[in-house]
């Protein structure tokens, strides 16, 4: 029968169940190997993939290709040509044979990919130098010294030199080389060139001291090494005189000279005479003057003559011998003359060659010379002159002194200053003349107001214009400098680049010098006013300076310096001329003066008052200062110009100038800064007693 499904289940009992209480074991973890592995390949695959994530890829290129690259100091991969590393610096270490190890710090910056080139630095060669067996020799390698000859294993770093070796006597050898470096050895031998040739030569006599360039090189007969060049060759012999030759030596050419014949050595004779300063003459010929050494041909007699003017000449012979000196020695015996001498005043007395011989009047006897007659009385102004007796003739010497009084007034027209500068008088005797010019002159400016003026006191001015010279003398340190690349400065060109400032201190220095109560007066180095009663010196007043340079004869004012109308004519003065015209704007192209800057004062003709470089050359200081002037009913007497202000007048054209405007002699300009085209001269009244 068939068995039913009900049949093979099997029956489930049931059991009584407690549930566990909460403090119970739970469930147990039991730590196995795998799980360990799958950690660590877990942490490592993370570790990995933010290394690569952030890792920069650096491409490390060096020469040579077979260097080992060593990095450390960080976390670093290397796929293929390529290093992976992180930002930041590590350290790089290279090295290869025959080259010097490198360290370097490699710094790794935030691109993505990065390439670093490195070159590294061969190790020195060994260089061998020889020169064909020739020791000593001095080598250098680039200019540097590695030794001498031989040279062996010396350490160059790689690298073209020049090679030079040298030697004395020999030339000098060179050559360009390579050095390769990397400790390899290379040898270079040289062939050194001798630098001299052999000369050969002899004396007659024999033994004769060879120089070469003042040093010994043996005695004749000889054959001697000397360098190549031009070479003075000297023979000495006692007894004998020197003998020289110029010798062009070709290193290694030999040369024979032809025997030398040394001739005997002049004597020297001493020559004095009493007195002395007498002339000369052996056998003849001049030789000079007392005390004299002479050398002549020995082996003759010579004649001695000696003369001296006033005194009898005097001969005598003399055998000289070879090498020896002699001494001779003559008394002149003096030709004398009568001269009788009369001088007025009676109590004048006589000076001859400035030795007193009493009363002026008497007859004396004089040598038959040249003799500076001088006679002196007290308040005479002495008489001075060149006399020379003449033996045989008949001969007085009259002199009428003049009296100190009498040459003061004759002499008082003209002066010389301290400073060495003339000086004119003039007497304008309080006569009135007009200053500026008429409205309707052509280039006339505003500040030439028509004006009446009158001078009365006498006045010296200066011929000409200060030169650098004489201003040097007050202050040594002064330069006029140069312009357009020509000189202002020597010492007969007129001063400029001087202060007004500096115009008057040299004016009261002028003062000083000659005991004279200074003109301006002056408070720590500067001009605060003047005295306008003192005699000393000082700048022209503007009314003197145009009086000087307008007022005619006649009484009538002058237009130009030379006239009344342009051009100049030749020679009438240094101005703007053609010679300037590469570096002044205006030039009278039809003159030439000669002078493209300032000349030397006095180049030119004085005008109608006996003056110099009124118009032209350089523009001068006034002592006035410069202001508007105006019309009013009184004439002033000698006018001196406001006491205060701020520029002062500058009247006269210059160097620099050539229009209409500024070439006539009402030109009235004004300044306060020292310029290359004004300088200044001299004035000062009459001290009348």
């Amino acid at each position: 029968m068939q068995q039913r499904e009900s049949d093979n289940i099997e029956t489930i009992i049931p059991v009584e169940f407690t549930p566990p209480k909460g403090d119970g074991p739970g469930f147990v973890f039991r730590w196995r190997w795998l799980y360990g592995a799958i950690a660590a390949f877990a942490a490592l695959s993370g570790f990995a993939a933010w290394f690569v994530l952030t890792a920069r890829s650096v491409f490390i290129e060096v020469e040579p290709i077979t260097a080992e690259v060593e990095l450390s100091d960080g976390l670093s991969f290397m796929i293929g040509p390529r290093y992976l590393l992180r930002s930041g610096e590590y350290r790089l270490r290279l090295s290869n044979p025959g080259y010097h190890d490198s360290d370097i710090v490699l710094a790794v910056g935030e691109e993505a990919s990065q390439t670093r080139q490195y070159v590294m630095n061969p190790l020195p060669g060994r260089i061998s130098v020889s020169a064909g067996g020739l020791a000593g020799a001095r080598v250098s390698v680039g200019g540097a010294d590695i030794g001498n000859t031989p040279v062996s294993d010396a350490p160059v770093e790689a690298g073209d030199y020049e090679l030079v070796v040298s030697l004395d006597r020999y030339r000098d050898f060179s050559r360009n080389i390579s050095v390769e470096g990397r400790e390899v050895e290379q040898h270079f031998e040289v062939e050194l060139q001798p630098a001299w040739a052999e000369v050969s030569l002899a004396s007659e006599p024999p033994g004769a001291e060879v120089l070469v360039d003042g040093e010994p090189v043996g005695q004749t007969p000889l054959t001697a090494e000397i360098l190549e060049g031009g070479r003075l060759l000297t023979l000495r012999l006692p007894r004998h005189k020197a003998w020289q030759d110029q010798l062009e030596i070709v290193a290694g050419e030999p040369m024979q000279l032809p025997a030398v014949t040394l001739e005997p050595a002049d004597g020297l004779v001493f020559i004095q005479s009493d007195p002395s300063g007498a002339s000369v003459t052996v056998s003849g010929e001049f030789k000079g003057l007392t005390p004299l050494e002479v050398s002549l041909p020995p082996g003759r007699t010579h004649e001695f003559t000696l003369f001296r003017e006033g005194y009898h000449s005097k001969r005598t012979n003399l055998e000289i011998r070879a090498d020896q000196q002699h001494d001779l020695q003559l008394e002149l015996d003096p030709v004398l003359v009568s001269v009788q001498v009369q001088a007025e005043p009676a109590d004048a007395e006589l000076y001859v060659n400035d030795e007193l011989l009493g009363s002026a009047n008497q007859t004396v006897e004089l040598l038959a010379a040249s003799q500076t007659i001088e006679i002196r009385s007290n308040g005479y102004v002495p008489y001075t002159a060149e006399f020379i007796p003449r033996p045989g003739l008949d001969q007085i010497i009259r002199a009428s002194l003049r009296s100190l009084e009498a040459v003061r007034l004759e002499n008082i027209s003209v002066v010389t200053n301290a400073a060495g500068q003339t000086m004119k008088l003039f007497f304008p005797e309080g006569r009135t003349f007009t200053m500026g010019s008429s409205r309707r002159e052509a280039g006339r400016r505003p500040n030439e107001t028509l004006r009446e003026v009158k001078l009365e006191r006498p006045f010296y001015l200066s011929e000409t214009e200060t030169t650098n010279e004489q201003f040097r003398q007050f202050e040594p340190q002064h330069s006029s400098g140069t312009t357009a690349g020509m000189t202002l400065d020597n010492g007969s060109q007129p001063a400029v680049r001087v202060s007004w400032q500096q115009a008057a201190l040299f004016c009261n220095w002028l003062s000083e010098q000659e005991s004279l109560l200074p003109f301006y007066l002056v408070d720590n180095g500067l001009v605060v006013g003047f005295d306008a009663e003192s005699h000393g010196y000082r700048l022209p007043t503007e009314a003197e300076w145009a009086w000087a340079a307008r007022v005619a004869g006649n009484g009538t004012s002058m237009r130009y310096p030379w006239g009344e109308s342009l051009p100049p004519p030749p020679g009438a003065g240094n101005f703007a001329d053609r010679g300037a015209g590469s570096f002044l704007t205006l030039v009278l192209q039809d003159y030439n003066d000669g002078a493209p800057v300032t000349a030397p004062v006095g180049s030119f003709s004085p005008n109608h008052r006996g003056l110099y470089d009124l118009a032209g050359n350089v523009a001068e200081w006034m002592h006035d200062y410069y202001g508007s002037v105006g019309l009013s009913g009184a004439v002033p007497a000698d006018p001196l110009g406001a006491e205060t202000g701020e520029a002062h007048t500058i009247r006269g054209s210059s160097w620099t100038q050539a229009s209409i405007t500024e070439m006539r002699l009402s030109y009235r300009d004004f300044g306060v800064e020292p310029r290359y085209d004004v300088g200044f001269r001299v004035a000062r009244y009459l001290e009348e007693e």
